[in-house]
């Protein structure tokens, strides 16, 4: 392998984005690959995990679709498909308004699953190095990228992909490096805007993750319609989201408040901790009844502080990258947070792995890879921000507390077709005109 190696990548994270972007990456044996990951053990935490039919094109590219059916109930398809059910819950009676229809069903799994699916897939010669928190790296041109880790270890590459979620070390770095070359240049004004990107910034709402045995739930309310139907149960500053995963084994549940005004404001306390069910259980007190039996049946849920990543004017420095939540972490209110970390990851797998693609030209495909994936991924992160005032009914459209209760329903409705227009990106384009772009302008240059 040594003597046909084109060029080392090192891979810092070993979430969906990293897995997938090694995945895509083991299609060219003239690659070698390292990947580091700080955590001591590969342990996903999280829940449900949602996928589209435009990132699902990938997973079927990848040869991911066999394993990955396994754990699911949900089959692809084609053919329009009721996905989510909504519902206005913020009173004692609910009030069902609006079915969202997609181009197939959104394919649900549970996380660790998934995230075993792909390291089963990770060739033998690649190696995975757990107790690797990145501390910073440094590159020269025309030379290879240092990398120094909290253990004091150092390793070197020639191309370093940063897939280490919102506190990536890899994005401060390389902000830090831009930073300090707008400096140089005596453009300090640059410089601080740089600077200020590189922390993320709290959105105003918590989530509250919990997985529901569904024998509890059943027990609770044997015909509570999220055994059947993905649904979401929407109300003025929160909602729920609720359906069933494992072969309908567990309900994956989410419960959103939110306080809008705080958005951009710091968080006091840990971003992801267990809490008890109180902390958000009273937000939704008041809610129907289908809403109380889900509360009820949750357990030590995982409070969420949801942070993003502003939005970045490169994801790209010399010869190393960002990709996934490091690069545009985003509200999970349109659930393509890890479509958009496996999107990423196939453009710039599909870019390094072709045959233009040397140790003197990385630089070329790396913008490139910027080029075509930082807007389109800026568009689904204001998307999904959009998404989370449609479910909270804070909405510049409609002002629901003027709302007369005759006219709720008919307004609703409206609701329903707003929030539709704006995320049926995720089933009705597909990934592969951007591919063919990033493949004619690697070729034409």
């Amino acid at each position: 392998m040594t003597s046909r190696m084109k060029f080392r990548v090192a891979i810092c994270g070993a979430g969906i984005g990293g897995l997938t972007t090694a995945v895509a990456l083991s299609r060219y044996p003239d690659i070698e690959v390292q990947i580091y990951e700080a955590a001591e053990k590969l342990a996903e935490i999280g829940a449900g995990i949602g996928l589209w039919g435009r990132s699902w094109e990938i997973i079927r590219k990848l040869g991911l679709e066999e394993d990955l059916l396994s754990f699911t109930d949900t089959k692809p398809s084609q053919d329009p498909a009721p996905s989510f059910r909504y519902r206005k819950s913020d009173g004692p009676e609910g009030l069902e308004f609006y079915t969202l229809l997609t181009k197939g069903k959104l394919m649900t799994f549970h996380r660790p699953d998934f995230q075993n699916v792909l390291l089963r897939k990770i060739p033998p010669t690649y190696r995975i190095h757990c107790s690797k928190r990145l501390r910073s790296y440094t590159q020269r041109q025309g030379g290879p990228i240092n990398l120094l880790f909290e253990d004091g270890t150092r390793a070197s590459c020639d191309v370093l992909l940063g897939a280490d979620g919102l506190k990536s070390a890899v994005r401060r770095s390389l902000l830090g490096e831009k930073a300090q070359w707008a400096q140089s240049q005596n453009r300090w004004s640059e410089a601080a805007d740089i600077t200020a990107l590189i922390e993320p910034a709290w959105s105003g709402t918590n989530a509250y993750r919990a997985l529901i045995p569904a024998d509890r739930l059943r027990s609770r309310k044997p015909d509570h319609r999220v055994f059947t139907q993905p649904t979401q149960y929407l109300g003025r500053n929160g909602y729920i989201i609720a359906y069933p995963i494992s072969h309908g084994k567990m309900i994956n549940f989410v419960a959103f408040k939110s306080q809008h005004d705080m958005e951009g404001t710091k968080f006091n306390g840990p971003w992801v901790c267990v809490t008890d069910k109180a902390e958000f259980s009273s937000w939704f007190r008041d809610w129907e009844p289908e809403v109380q039996a889900l509360v009820d049946c949750v357990d030590k849920p995982l409070r969420w502080a949801i942070h993003t990543v502003k939005p970045l004017g490169s994801y790209v420095s010399g010869n190393a990258a960002i990709l996934g939540d490091a690069a545009h972490a985003m509200t999970p209110h349109q659930g393509s947070g890890a479509g958009q970390a496996i999107e990423d990851a196939f453009v710039i797998a599909t870019l390094l792995g072709h045959p233009l693609t040397t140790r003197e030209t990385l630089s070329r495909a790396l913008g490139i890879y910027d080029h075509i994936r930082r807007p389109f991924s800026h568009t689904v992160h204001q998307r999904s921000r959009l998404n989370g005032q449609y479910f909270t009914l804070n909405t510049p459209e409609i002002d629901f507390e003027l709302v007369p209760d005759h006219e709720m329903l008919s307004k609703l409705r409206i609701l329903g077709h707003v929030f539709t227009k704006n995320w049926e990106w995720a089933w009705t384009t597909s990934l592969g005109g951007s591919v063919q772009e990033a493949i004619r302008l690697l070729e034409s240059s």
